[in-house]
């Protein structure tokens, strides 16, 4: 699994003028908390947070006063607008064994059905795995070639990969290819 590694300033809790100077000069608080683990609140720049990777999962090596956390972003707040983070929070995963994470889809090849006119639709992106924080995937492939006109991949029918376990209900509808519409014609129409 990708690993980003960042650092982090560590936060006194003190005055709302601190904060707000930090945060105008490119700072946002970070909470870092986790199973038996302590709390830490820090800051990050604002410059660090928005190159954080988009759309895919990975890990972040955060290191606060020369000590290094291994951690997940469990979530960003943004202000009103949507387009300005206020708050972020990591999860310390360091001293936990198994976790469950959604994982990206990647879809390879063309359906069969797609060359016979059929729609091949997606209905999940993401699966939600368990696993040893060293065997996290990326992402999970799978391959839909072999998908007909009105075929359906379902949890059931993907592969894990080794040390993981697919953990949402196996009669789940992943991707469909979905049949050519018919026009109905008219009598009137035939003459």
């Amino acid at each position: 699994m990708k690993r980003v590694s960042l650092k982090l300033m560590p936060r006194r809790l003190g005055r709302k003028s601190e904060l707000k100077r930090l945060r105008r000069e490119g700072y946002v608080p970070v909470e870092i908390y986790g199973k038996g683990v302590e709390n830490i609140h820090a800051y990050m720049s604002l410059k660090d947070l928005k190159s954080l990777p988009h759309g895919e999962t990975f890990l972040i090596e955060a290191e606060i006063d020369g000590e290094k956390r291994l951690c997940l972003l469990k979530e960003i707040q943004y202000g009103w607008l949507g387009d300005n983070p206020l708050h972020a929070d990591l999860q310390d995963i360091s001293q936990t064994r198994e976790i469950e994470l959604e994982v990206p889809i990647e879809f390879v090849g063309t359906p069969a059905g797609v060359g016979l006119g059929g729609t091949f639709e997606v209905l999940m992106h993401t699966l939600t795995v368990k696993a040893n924080i060293d065997n996290l995937p990326d992402k999970i492939v799978v391959d839909v070639s072999s998908l007909g006109l009105g075929e359906a991949l379902h949890v059931r029918d993907i592969v894990p990969p080794e040390g993981c376990v697919i953990m949402d209900s196996p009669e789940e509808t992943v991707a469909v290819v979905l049949e050519p519409e018919v026009e109905e014609t008219t009598a009137e129409a035939t003459e």
